[in-house]
């Protein structure tokens, strides 16, 4: 059941250099998790405006947890953490702590986009000590690549866009795209949503049955609210459904 742990780095990986004004303080977003018939999971992004070194930052925490049946016999814990400035879109302190059945794993990463490199601390292995790592311009982590993309405007994210990026996982980098590839009326729990389809390049193998397996469906307005999201694994399918949001800056426009 790793594969859950999985969905919910990719929830945070799809979605996040712009200027960050169209995220509230406080909003919360809560999407439930599925394994085929199995009501797997949760996962919660929340954001609080605050500074980092004196500057304006947004934070911005993830959890992603197991429960009921699937808990029992696989538990997941993860946490991630990223302070974003807000001018710039670009991380500057961003944190991994996922604990995974019998699987830990803890980083911390410091980035410094003038000279484009990165500070990480292995957490789990302090022993490791910490290493200076070169690093890329505008690179993202999977907290803030989320709300970077939420921070375009909708003439800057419509059908036919096609955005670039690079993003730090653990201690790696990867190469990323996103198509957005039409529109779609989509039902929620809370009515039906005019939402964009956007579908992220990723790489097929072992987790993923084709190179575009994973398919996003967010609102089509200035909020850019993640509705639904469809991973095709090499066994069985993950989803993930909007089942909670607070104090998000535009009125969300459901029809019954």
């Amino acid at each position: 059941m790793k594969k859950i742990s999985i969905l919910f780095a990719l929830l945070i990986f799809f979605f996040g250099s712009a200027q960050i004004d169209n995220i509230a303080d406080g909003e919360s977003i809560t999407l439930r998790i599925h394994y085929g018939f199995l009501n797997a999971g949760t996962a919660n992004l929340t954001t609080k405006q605050t500074t980092y070194k004196g500057i304006p930052h947004l934070y911005v925490k993830g959890t992603g947890q197991t429960t009921g049946a699937v808990k029992a016999f696989f538990k997941v814990e993860d946490l991630y953490e990223s302070f974003i400035n807000t001018q710039t879109g670009l991380p500057s302190f961003y944190v991994r702590n996922v604990r995974e059945g019998s699987y830990r794993q803890h980083f911390e990463t410091v980035f410094n986009h003038d000279n484009n490199t990165l500070i990480l601390t292995d957490k789990k292995t302090p022993a490791n000590g910490s290493k200076v790592l070169k690093s890329v311009k505008g690179v993202q982590d999977m907290l803030s690549c989320f709300y970077y993309l939420r921070s375009k405007s909708p003439d800057e994210l419509k059908v036919g866009t096609v955005i670039n990026m690079n993003v730090w996982i653990d201690d790696e980098m990867f190469p990323f795209q996103l198509k957005v590839t039409g529109t779609e009326n989509l039902k929620t729990k809370f009515g039906t949503i005019n939402c964009l389809k956007i579908i992220p390049s990723v790489k097929s193998g072992r987790v993923f049955k084709d190179k575009e397996g994973v398919t996003m469906w967010v609102s089509n307005d200035a909020n850019h609210l993640p509705m639904l999201l469809k991973a095709e694994l090499a066994v069985g399918a993950l989803k993930a459904s909007i089942d909670d949001y607070k104090n998000v800056k535009y009125p969300l426009k459901f029809s019954k």
